[in-house]
């Protein structure tokens, strides 16, 4: 790891499709139904992973979906043993402050390995194999704990298999996450305050709040294009957020990222690397890596990515290399999302630019509107800022010509 970390890698993320049941907002690259493939499947991401030619040692792993934990015990323990093969840790005792040049981070004396899962696919025997494995993290997609909104989300777990999960979990692993989604068609500024207290009563390390989105093509996109089913109003989504805010930041959270809350010591650190748009490797289907300021991306078909990488060809379909003023644009974009928010002498030495000569009218323009705050040294969103970050960062990306 000789190169800045926005070149070289300090983390990877390997994808598991497999699910299931595909959630009807979800569009996500998954595979419900074809179980019978999961075995190729472990073969197929371990020859991606020997592409590398030797092991490449990181900070961080995260293993995502789908529904990794979908696997058997038995599929977990191969899956996770060519990942750990060919992506060692990179161990470090913990160091000093931040610097601006090299990327050097305080580090935990061990290093991050999380792994998504579902509640009711979470079984001690799985958790026990991750943890064998290194696994020191999991995250849950709760998405919440109301059956009403569970059942409008499409979701198939109930809210009493999230106890059982965590249960599995901290017999064997330390560090818990949940994810949670806001927003959902019926819910309430009420039902979202009630399930925030319903997982604080858990005590994660982590929560991750997204609001419900409508992605073209899914089921809930195509309700609510027919009109059969009504979006919860902006008033009340926005409160629901905000209400995250106060109630997260109450209970000893911090605020480190648009979506993502964590306690002192535990931010995610695959999420801090990759909203400092720096490198990462992406493997399995529909993966995206970012290596050298080169973006690749996986095909999205199971079968096809199957069949390609088996067959010694490239599973990427999508290759792209950013001129070096459109990467200064994506790299303030994604840094202004984060509590650290963009730190000008770091953001010179990663991308060659001064921030202030980008765009400083529309800088003038967030500042003038309570949107952003300016200490001389670091840009970031204020409160008001964080509730309308998606808008901000377009006014920033209209001066990326």
């Amino acid at each position: 790891m000789n190169s800045p970390p926005w070149l070289d890698p300090r983390t990877a993320y390997v994808h598991v499709p497999f699910c299931a049941h595909h959630c009807s907002y979800c569009d996500f690259a998954v595979t419900a139904g074809q179980d019978h493939l999961i075995d190729l499947y472990i073969e197929a991401v371990s020859t991606e992973l020997a592409t590398l030619g030797a092991p490449r040692p990181v900070e961080s792993l995260f293993i995502g979906g789908g529904t990794p934990t979908h696997l058997s015990a038995e599929q977990l323990a191969r899956l996770l043993g060519a990942v750990t093969k060919w992506l060692p840790f990179q161990r470090t005792e913990a160091r000093g402050p931040r610097t601006e040049i090299d990327g050097t981070v305080p580090s935990l004396p061990s290093p991050e390995f999380t792994i998504e899962a579902n509640p009711d696919t979470l079984t001690q025997e799985k958790a026990a194999v991750m943890a064998a494995f290194g696994v020191n993290r999991v995250s849950i997609g709760v998405q919440s704990f109301q059956p009403q909104a569970l059942a409008a989300l499409d979701r198939r777990h109930a809210p009493e298999h999230i106890a059982r999960a965590v249960e599995a979990v901290r017999t064997h692993i330390p560090t818990v996450s949940f994810d949670l989604i806001f927003g959902a068609p019926g819910s309430t500024p009420a039902a979202w305050a009630d399930d925030l207290e319903a997982a604080l009563v858990f005590g994660p390390q982590h929560v991750s709040t997204y609001g419900l989105t409508y992605e073209k093509g899914t089921p809930l996109w195509k309700q609510r294009s027919r009109g059969t089913l009504v979006p919860v109003v902006e008033d009340d989504e926005l409160a629901m957020y905000e209400h995250a805010m106060d109630r997260l930041a109450a209970a000893g959270f911090e605020h480190y990222e648009i979506s993502n809350f964590a306690r002192p010591g535990f931010r995610c650190r695959h999420n801090e690397r990759y909203w400092a748009n720096e490198a990462y490797f992406g493997f399995g289907v529909g993966a995206a890596r970012y290596v050298n300021g080169a973006r690749e991306l996986n095909v999205r078909d199971t079968k096809l990515y199957v069949r390609k990488v088996l067959a010694g060809e490239p599973p990427a379909f999508q290759r792209e290399e950013l001129a070096p003023r459109a990467r200064a644009f994506e790299t303030m974009a994604t840094q202004l999302r984060r509590a650290d928010g963009i730190d000008r002498r770091r953001f010179h030495a990663q991308t060659g630019f001064e921030l202030d000569g980008l765009a400083p009218a529309a800088f003038a323009l967030l500042a003038a509107n309570g949107i952003t705050t300016d200490d001389g040294a670091t840009v970031r969103l204020t409160r008001r800022g964080k509730c309308v970050a998606d808008a901000a960062v377009a006014e920033l990306l209209k001066y990326n010509a």
